[in-house]
């Protein structure tokens, strides 16, 4: 829904325009990561290092608003150009709310900025089960109030930037870190809007001579064309590739790059070069689109989804092809890397294997890596880009040959990379507290390593350490390198099987789907049975499960509901769930002793849940500020909930207008508070009010006060297994309430 009243009026800036010095056009590129370490040679390294930090800010903001300032008129923010991605209106918006919310849950900004946007636009850019991408449910704001958002995010992180409190080298649980992480994921940004721009009319967007000078030299395409150009294969000697990024690194990095792996490589060969338009064509042209015997079982399926003839950027022209840049459309030039999903790299691949006898194939990540050892400078310190990267050379792609690196071209820069290696945790992976989305749900064996970057990669996507992973399907700035390779590495990529390795998770996972412990029932199902006893039967229509983990109560509400939605902020938690729901199955191991363990595996058929999948969808979400959307319960259920929030009342305030009158809402908790979680100021209970103890019970009921009344008290045990033979032994208070008013 896009608001009424929209401007169609083109938005654009003088290159002289009254502002600081990295609002001018010509300061914005080419950027460099910052070092987490300081300036021996400064005088204040640490004053230095902020005002660097600021710097990297204020660019990182100017460059996004300058892509989306191409847009022609604001109707074209509401349009889904992409139908496995939001409108352009929610890319616009997400950055900022990501710095707001990282922030706020940190406890580095005291409040909120506008929980409104800050919930709307705070997950949803990658197709994952748990995203919520129908536009019905989306009351999105006018782009006047996005700009306005984004001015005042910008305001208040400049100011936290000044006065944060900043010690060097940078580490990953200072204020200066998350800074940091909201930079680097706005430049990822940059790359999912960009590509949603090429899938856009060329009306819909400011060109040519639209632009000023400053705007043509930053979005300036390459204007080089060739012929298609021979592809030798060069070899590449074996030998130990190191993965993964050690601690003291001296630049930022996502959770995925940390750790050590070690991989032993036969001898191999790569092309020379990416795989061109004009190799590509070859495959179009001898029918591969329509050959199914070079597809996967996945690759089939995208087929007969999507009917595609040929990549997503190019277009019949009569007997000719075009191909869809940024800005512009040409003639399809066959020199530039042909862009394909990974789909489409792997039955390139299959065709050029049965046409030559060789066994080609993508590469691996250690081959990729291996290749980028002949690299010998990274971005925080090369003069200029060795490739077509970091918007150093080119808004668009560019000749195969015409970036030489060592023995190869196009190793760092042009397109990305597909490679056939679905992204994994590294050996010592951690996630980091305050984004446990950003890999973990990338772990399902579902989403491939691309690697290199395109013309419009900066910041840590620039670096060789990069580790970036996207769906087979999806579409980036992406192409291939072929290798020869007969190993038998495993790193293939078909179907998936989620095998859970997360500590935290997997006590969960036995938590609520493991075999009873100590004679003690299964708590998520005893909870669920306890609530429904109070709920007449013509009361069963939804049900919300708030902090739902991994699922099992929802699951166990479906018994009795139509409908039952399981919110959890993590999606490492609901991932587990989304996998049971569609008929697949979890495994996981849980410590027996010492470096023992014993593998488990579950699904619903075992649990006796199949038939009530259909009635269960999962959705992330911060239970202190949820969607609009989430509203209109017959019953809540918030399971050991309130007392790991940050602010509890504040839940229990918005919780209210979201239960019909006469619904339930059903809390259970051991009241174990705890000030990791949750402000001590912040407690429901607990602690000491004007010198008189109080209960969390207590404060519980005050706060649900008129609006609940108390229905039934009770406890049930649970138990959370640790190994064999200890286990944690607790007694949560179950409470129901009833929300007066008449039905």
């Amino acid at each position: 829904m896009m608001p009424a009243g929209h401007s169609a009026a083109p938005r654009s800036r003088s290159d002289d325009e009254a502002a600081p010095p990295w609002s001018s056009i010509t300061g914005l590129v080419p950027t460099r990561t910052p070092l987490l370490d300081g300036d021996p040679a400064a005088a204040d390294p640490v004053a230095a290092k902020r005002e660097e930090l600021r710097a990297y800010f204020h660019r990182t903001c100017e460059i996004d608003e300058r892509l989306f300032d191409l847009i022609r008129n604001d109707t074209a923010y509401y349009v889904r150009h992409e139908p496995l991605r939001h409108p352009l209106i929610f890319y616009f918006a997400h950055p900022a709310t990501f710095y707001v919310n990282k922030l706020f849950v940190g406890r580095w900004f005291p409040a909120r900025v506008d929980p409104r946007m800050e919930a709307m636009m705070a997950v949803g850019v990658d197709e994952m089960s748990w995203d919520d991408l129908d536009s019905a449910h989306y009351d999105w704001p006018s782009v006047a109030a996005v700009r306005a958002y984004r001015r005042e995010v910008r305001k208040r992180v400049d100011a936290f930037i000044r006065t944060m409190p900043l010690e060097l080298p940078i580490r990953q649980d200072s204020a200066a870190w998350v800074i940091l992480m909201g930079i680097e994921h706005e430049r990822i940004h940059l790359e999912t809007s960009s590509a949603i721009m090429r899938q856009m009319p060329l009306d819909d967007l400011r060109r040519e001579s639209e632009l000023s000078a400053g705007e043509r030299e930053l979005w300036r395409a390459c204007t080089v064309t060739g012929p298609r150009p021979d592809n030798p294969w060069v070899d590449v000697a074996g030998g130990v590739v190191r993965l993964g990024k050690r601690d003291d690194d001296r630049t930022y990095g996502w959770d995925n790059e940390y750790g050590r792996e070690e991989v032993r490589l036969a001898p191999f060969r790569a092309a020379r070069q990416l795989v061109s338009n004009g190799e590509y064509l070859e495959f179009v042209e001898a029918g591969g689109y329509r050959d199914e015997t070079l597809w996967t079982e996945e690759g089939r399926g995208w087929l007969g989804y999507t009917r595609a003839e040929h990549p997503r950027w190019w277009r019949r022209d009569g007997a000719g092809w075009r191909q869809r840049n940024l800005l512009d459309e040409i003639g399809l030039p066959l020199d530039w890397p042909v862009e394909v999903n990974c789909l489409e790299a792997q039955a390139w691949c299959a065709w050029k294997a049965r046409e030559t006898g060789l066994d080609v194939r993508l590469p691996t990540e250690a081959q990729w890596q291996s290749l980028r050892r002949g690299i010998d400078t990274d971005q925080p310190t090369w003069d200029r880009a060795p490739g077509n990267v970091n918007l150093e050379w080119f808004a668009s792609g560019c000749p195969v040959t015409r970036f030489v690196q060592g023995d190869f071209c196009d190793v760092v820069g042009n397109v990305w990379q597909w490679t056939r290696t679905p992204i994994m945790p590294f050996k010592g992976f951690e996630v980091h507290p305050l984004y446990d989305d950003f890999s973990v749900p990338t772990f399902d064996g579902r989403h491939n390593l691309i690697k290199g970057g395109s013309w419009i990669s900066t910041g840590n996507e620039a670096l060789a350490s990069a580790r970036y992973a996207f769906r087979r399907h999806f579409y980036q700035h992406a192409g291939f390198r072929p290798v020869v390779d007969s190993s038998t590495d495993g790193a293939d990529t078909e179907g998936s099987r989620l095998y859970e390795t997360d500590a935290l998770v997997t006590q969960y996972l036995e938590f609520h789907y493991g075999p009873e412990a100590l004679g003690v029932p299964n708590f998520p199902r005893a909870c669920a049975a306890e609530a429904i006893r109070h709920l007449p039967a013509d009361r069963r229509r939804r049900a919300l499960d708030i902090g739902c983990s991994v699922g099992r109560s929802t699951f166990e509400l479906a018994r009795w509901f139509e409908t039952v939605e399981g919110v959890d902020f993590s999606a490492r938690f609901i991932q587990s769930g989304v996998r049971l729901g569609q008929g697949g199955e979890v495994h996981y191991e849980v410590s027996t002793e010492g470096e023992l363990t014993t593998k488990r595996g579950v699904s619903l058929e075992r649990l006796g849940l199949s038939d009530v999948a259909g009635r269960v969808a999962f959705t992330q979400g911060d239970a202190c500020n949820l969607k609009p959307i989430h509203t209109g319960y017959d019953l809540v259920l918030a399971g050991n909930l309130v007392d790991r929030l940050y602010d509890p009342s504040l839940f229990l305030d918005l919780i209210t207008g979201r239960i019909l009158p006469g619904g339930l809402f059903v809390v259970t908790t051991p009241w174990t508070w705890l000030e990791e979680y949750t402000p001590k100021d912040k407690w429901l209970g607990g602690r000491r009010e004007h010198g008189e103890p109080l209960s969390g019970f207590e404060g519980l009921r005050r706060a649900l006060d008129p609006a609940f009344e108390l229905v039934h008290r009770t406890d049930i045990p649970f138990v959370i297994r640790e190994t064999s033979r200890k286990h944690q032994h607790s007694i949560a208070d179950v409470t129901v309430w009833r929300r007066r008013g008449s039905p």
